[in-house]
This record gives C-alpha cells, sequence and structure tokens, in this order.
C-alpha cells in the first residue's frame, strides 16, 4: 500500500527538510534511492521508493547497503545535487507529487517524487523544466534526458493522475512508539510489499528450497545406488564359490547349491563356470570402485546442503529489509557464479572468441563436466573409434556454433583420444541432453542419440591456435 496525499504531508512536516544539506545518495536498488541529509547536527536518511506496491517517502532509521556496482540514476545524482542544499521541500497539491527545490554551485534543480502506485518516477530537471535524468526512463512521458517535465492539469488524489470522486483521505494510525516516519519505517519494514521483510524471506524461502529439495533428490538417489553397490563382498563370495566347486556345476544350470554356506548362486546357462566366475569377479570390481565414488559424491552433496541450510538460515535471522534485499541479489549472483565453477572445473578450457571449449581428459574428467559442468543445450563431441575425451561447446543463447569452432573441437576430440597418432578420424556430436547414461557401465560412458558425423584431419596449425587460446586455471 502506497502512502496517501494525508500521509506525505504529515511526513514533510515532520522532516522540515528546507535547509538541509544532501550528503549522498545511494541506490540499494532499482527503484529504492536513499538521500543522506544533514541539518543542524543532524542526519537523516531519506528513502524515497518507487515499487508499485509501496510507493513512499520517509526517514529510515534502517542501515542502508551500498550496491557492489553504483546504479546510474545515483550516479548522476551524486554529480549534480550531492552537496547541495534543499531550499523548499512541499507536496504540489494532493496530488502526491513532491517537490524538492535544491541549490548546488549556484544553478537550481528540481526534484519532482511522483508516487504513483501505476506511474511512479524520480525526475530531475532544470529551472526551465528540461529533464536532467529520471530514475526510470518514460519516453512516453517525455521523462528521459532532454524531455520536458509536465505536471497533471489537476490535483488528483487517485493513481495515475485519476480524480477518486468523494474520497477522503485519512491519516493511517499505526502501531508503535515515536514520529509518523518512524511508524511508517517499522509498517514498510515489516510488511510493505515486495521489499519488506516478510516479503523477501518468503522470497529467499522459496529460492532456497528449491534448491536443498532439488539437492535432496540427489542425494537420495545416490544412495539407492549406494546400497546396490554395498554386496560388492556378495559377488566376489559368489565368483569364490563357483571356482571351488567347479566339478560339480554340470553344463546347463542355472543355479549352484552350497549347502555348507546355505545359499544359491545364480548362473548363466550359456557360459562356462569359469567364465561365469569371471562376470561375478568384474561386477566386484565395478561394484568396490562405483560404491567409493558414490561415497564421496554423497559427501560432496551433503557439504552442499549443509552450506544452503546456513545461508538461507542467515538470510532470516536478517532484520534489515534493505539489506536483506542486498544479501538477496549477492546469493543469487554467487550461484551463478558457482554453477560456472570455473576454479573447479576439471580437464581443459579453450576460448576461441566468444565461444568456450571444454575438455575432459579421462573418465573421471568427463564424467564429471558431464555432471556439474555443462547444461542440455551444450554441444558433446566424441571420437567414434577411440577412446578418448569428451569435448564439449558451451552453447550462446540464439546463436548456432559456427564451422570454425565446431572443427577446433573436433580437432581437440580426435587430438586427445587413442587415434591421435592417426593423423584424424571420424567423430559423432549431438546436444548433451541427448546423451543418456549407460546402465551398470563404467564412469563417465553415454550412449548418444540424434547425433551427427563430422570426419576430421588433425590440423597442426589449428592446434597450435587453440593452444593460444586456452584458459589458465
Amino acid at each position: 500500500m502506497s502512502l496517501n496525499c494525508k500521509e506525505i504531508d504529515v511526513i514533510l512536516e515532520e522532516l522540515d527538510l528546507p535547509g538541509s544539506q544532501i550528503q549522498s545518495a545511494v541506490q540499494s536498488a532499482f527503484d529504492i534511492i536513499v538521500l543522506r541529509l544533514h541539518k543542524k547536527g543532524i542526519t537523516r536518511q531519506l528513502l524515497i521508493s518507487l515499487n508499485p506496491k509501496a510507493c513512499r517517502l520517509h526517514e529510515t532509521f534502517k542501515a542502508v547497503p551500498k550496491p557492489a556496482k553504483p546504479l546510474r540514476f545515483a550516479q548522476f545524482l551524486s554529480s549534480k545535487i550531492v552537496n547541495g542544499r534543499i531550499e523548499a521541500a512541499r507536496q504540489l497539491g494532493q496530488d502526491r507529487i513532491v517537490r524538492l527545490d535544491v541549490s548546488y554551485a549556484g544553478s537550481l534543480f528540481f526534484l519532482y517524487l511522483r508516487l504513483w502506485s501505476g506511474a511512479a518516477n524520480f525526475v530531475v530537471t532544470g529551472e526551465d523544466g528540461t529533464v536532467l535524468d529520471a530514475m526510470r526512463r518514460l519516453p512516453k512521458r517525455g521523462e528521459v534526458t532532454g524531455g520536458t517535465f509536465s505536471l497533471p492539469e489537476t490535483a488528483p488524489n487517485g493513481d495515475g493522475g485519476k480524480n477518486v470522486a468523494g474520497k477522503e483521505y485519512l491519516v493511517r494510525s499505526l502501531p508503535g512508539e515515536g514520529s509518523f516516519n518512524s511508524k511508517i519505517d517499522a509498517f514498510y519494514s515489516e510488511q510493505g510489499g515486495t521489499l519488506s521483510l516478510e516479503a523477501l524471506k518468503e522470497a529467499a524461502t522459496r529460492s532456497f528450497e528449491g534448491r536443498i529439495g532439488r539437492l535432496n533428490a540427489a542425494v537420495e538417489k545416490l544412495r539407492g545406488k549406494a546400497a546396490e553397490f554395498a554386496n560388492a563382498e556378495a559377488l566376489k563370495e559368489a565368483g569364490d564359490a563357483i571356482l571351488s566347486n567347479l566339478s560339480s556345476i554340470k553344463a546347463g544350470d542355472e543355479w549352484l547349491e552350497t549347502p555348507e554356506e546355505r545359499r544359491r548362486i545364480k548362473l548363466d546357462s550359456k557360459l562356462a563356470p569359469a567364465a561365469q566366475a569371471g562376470l561375478y569377479y568384474d561386477q566386484y570390481r565395478k561394484a568396490k570402485k562405483g560404491y567409493g565414488e558414490i561415497q564421496a559424491q554423497i559427501a560432496e552433496s551433503e557439504r552442499e546442503l549443509a552450506e544452503l541450510k546456513a545461508a538461507l538460515e542467515a538470510l532470516l535471522a536478517e532484520t534489515n529489509p534493505l539489506a536483506l534485499a542486498k544479501l538477496l541479489k549477492q546469493e543469487g549472483k554467487g550461484a551463478s557464479a558457482a554453477s560456472a565453477a570455473d576454479k573447479k572445473r576439471p580437464g581443459l578450457a579453450f576460448k576461441k572468441g566468444d565461444w568456450l571449449i571444454l575438455v575432459g581428459r579421462d573418465a573421471s574428467e568427463n564424467d564429471e563436466l558431464l555432471r556439474r559442468h555443462v547444461n542440455g543445450n551444450d554441444l558433446w563431441l566424441h571420437a567414434r573409434d577411440y577412446h578418448g575425451s569428451y569435448v564439449f561447446i558451451k552453447r550462446r543463447a540464439g546463436k548456432t556454433v559456427p564451422l570454425d569452432v565446431l572443427l577446433d573441437a573436433g580437432n581437440l576430440a580426435i587430438f586427445y583420444s587413442k587415434g591421435r597418432n592417426s593423423g584424424g578420424g571420424d567423430l559423432f556430436y549431438t546436444h548433451v541432453k541427448y546423451l543418456r547414461r549407460a546402465k551398470n557401465a563404467p564412469k563417465g560412458l553415454v550412449i548418444p542419440t540424434q547425433e551427427k558425423n563430422l570426419s576430421v584431419k588433425l590440423d597442426d596449425k589449428r592446434l597450435r591456435a587453440l593452444e593460444s587460446c586456452r584458459v589458465a586455471k
């Protein structure tokens, strides 16, 4: 809920802004700016919000966090009005447009704060009404640099300049002690739209619970696989039992009975007993190796879960909505950076223009790149007839991979494969989303679908050029 015209008058009366020096302008969000004012030994923070659900201006008693990078309009204010003096501050009629007259370096500037839920803006003009800049640039209204700021012809009470006939506006009776400014600050901090603590904490909870839920599901899936691999010793024992009872196994037997151990071992009637024992030993080795790898993945995922839960707990403990909004924004950027994880990314990386090519040099690096560093629309390449690297071309939105980049990736796929000495070879490529993991197969092994073929001859000149494009760790 935005301020009404009566409440704006009360706020301006309490603040007594004329004579205040503007010491700084901090834009903590795209629709929030705070002016730091000083007058007669008293420093105040004047918060101006253009949020459609909470258009307002009032003194704020909360700490105002600075953005990581100064925003455009705050930089403009710093160059034009910071260190200026407020000569007058008033609401124009009952229009919910506040004008601050600011003198600085011999010039007079008008700061118009239009607090309409549907068309809020903060516009700075010269004395002649020419717009110098606006917090929200609205060309249709002329609210861009060089435009002309126009006031409404009437004195409306409603949103967007519309009269609300017969409606009487009253100053809300809010809980709490102190001035109306302090009550309004507390009210909006707790429940005032998208920048309220309640709304911000709800947004944080939604964001984190989604990520936590997905990670929990992944951990449960890994634990299911770990349970399958946990019987590795039983597989070895089965192989041992077969070798110990070779003389009692007949051709075509489907089961081996071991009365002394009271167990039955499944046999493949088409295999010789020794080959059947070898099969169990192979399964044992795969299960033992896979169990250790999955346990490591579970430990890493549980560590990530603990970090996410701790981050959410810290956000929910924050009591300053402006600080919480900044933390949420930083957390979002952090999540994006973590998803790239360039510093921890395995294998090799090559940057050709705006295209990034990733190379896994062995099964572990191939698997790690697949799991954590590529997306469904990235391109995957692999030598057709040789063991070797998975090569990925990271997608660019709205762009098709150029042939030159495809040939670069193809050369890398052949060079980092067992076919390097052949001078070239065939490879196939497809999008990552068309890869399917092979069941009970070695680590990182995938089965491609919708693949296309590419024949590549190793080009020493191209490979040397790629080496100069290699991304340092």
